[in-house]
This record gives structure tokens, sequence and C-alpha cells, in this order.
């Protein structure tokens, strides 16, 4: 993973034995390139701020090649061209590597710092490992989301108590053997029993590929846009 590490604080130490205790704070620089689609009349109006939806591709579409996230969801829409009343940005995971959640939140902070965007409606949605990667970065800051749309994707049951917040439309395949529907489902259930707002579709006769599905209904879309964060001063900067 390409990236470099400085240390920007070191904090107090004590003495143990022969070996001293002490802490620092890393920062890690991460590129990613990313895909951009803006709305048509994003420069007609300077004061208008507009929703922003991440997509993050499958294992397929790794990195170094940028034109391969057109191949499925969301930027292959864009690519065929379809309009969208939103900012659409699909970052490309680097080669080899797995979607990393800190990585995608920062990334997501330094996009809305740089374009008008609407901070109570930022939605994440991705498919296969963008399926994970939204489930885990949704839980590692979920106070950033309006809502989420993971696809046959998955992620630690443990932390879904995390998104009793965010409201969450997942989808699967019901024959995939990739990842199991089973990994949906309990993802599922967990934000449920936490008392928050989960919902799952499974295509009966479908096996990985429930994107394609899930992305032609027009529902996904007026769904993910109705939803607004519900606590917009506890996200991290």
């Amino acid at each position: 993973m390409p990236a470099r590490v400085s240390i920007s604080r070191s904090a107090r130490v004590r003495r143990s034995s022969a070996q001293t205790a002490g802490r620092a704070l890393v920062r890690v620089t991460y590129p990613l390139d990313y895909l951009l689609c803006l709305p048509e009349d994003y420069s007609a109006n300077r004061r208008t701020r507009w929703p922003l939806v991440v997509f993050l591709h499958g294992l397929g579409e790794r990195g170094p090649d940028l034109n391969a996230v057109k191949r499925h969801g969301l930027p292959r829409l864009a690519e065929a061209g379809m309009k969208f009343p939103f900012i659409l940005v699909s970052p490309q995971c680097p080669a080899d590597s797995w979607w990393n959640a800190a990585a995608i939140d920062a990334f997501v902070a330094t996009i809305c710092s740089q374009l008008r965007v609407d901070l109570d409606r930022v939605y994440l949605t991705g498919l296969s490992m963008g399926g994970y990667g939204t489930w885990t970065t949704a839980c590692f800051n979920p106070a950033r989301y309006a809502a989420i749309a993971p696809i046959c994707g998955g992620g630690e049951v443990r932390h879904a108590a995390q998104l009793r917040q965010v409201p969450v439309w997942a989808f699967h395949g019901a024959k995939d053997r990739v990842v199991r529907p089973a990994r949906s489902q309990a993802m599922v259930k967990g934000v449920r029993d936490a008392g928050g707002s989960a919902k799952l579709t499974v295509f009966p006769r479908l096996e990985h590929n429930s994107w394609d599905p899930a992305y032609a209904k027009p529902e996904l879309l007026t769904w993910l846009l109705a939803q607004r964060r519900a606590r917009p001063s506890t996200a991290r900067p």
C-alpha cells in the first residue's frame, strides 16, 4: 500500500522496568484516484449544496486502470449517459489492497471540503468488496452518513449497532456463492436488533451479480436521496 507516515506528536512516557511506554499519533498519506460526475447545473448556482453519493467498486476493479471502475454500478450508468441530481464520486482501491474504512472516510471528508456538498446528505453504496467497504466505513463513522446501500457485502456483526441511526437498504442474490446471503442478513438483523432501520432485498434467482438489478431500481436512489443524517454535529472531522 503506497503511504508516507509521519509522527505528529508523542505523548508523555513513563518508566516500566527496562522499557518505556509511549504513544504516537500517526498520519498516513493514502493516495486514491477517483471518478467524479457532477450534476449538469452544478456550476449554475454557486450557493447550492448538493447530495453526495460515494460508490465503492468490487475486487476486480482495483487499480491501476481507473477506467475499470466504470464496469459496474453507478459509474457504468454515468458512462452510459445517465444524469444524476447529486455529486457521484467513485474512488479506486489500490491494486492488491482492500477498502480501508479510515481511508475512505478521510477521502469523503476531503471531497466534502473541496466541493459544494450538503453535509446532511452524504451516502455510501458499493458492491461485493465495495459492499463490505460500505458496511465497514459507515460503522467506522456513522454520524457522517445519511444512509447506506451495501450490495452483496457483509461486515462485523458486533459493529452493526453503530448504524442504529443510519438507514440501510441492502441487496443480495439468494444463490450467491461468492458472498453468502447470510452476511447481509446478519448485518441487517444486527442493525434492527439495535433499534435501527434496515431492510434487505433478496433476488431469489440471482447469484453474485445482484448489483445490476439493484441499481436499475429507481426506488433505490429515490430512497437514498430522501434520507438525512440524524446527528450532524458528531461526525469526525
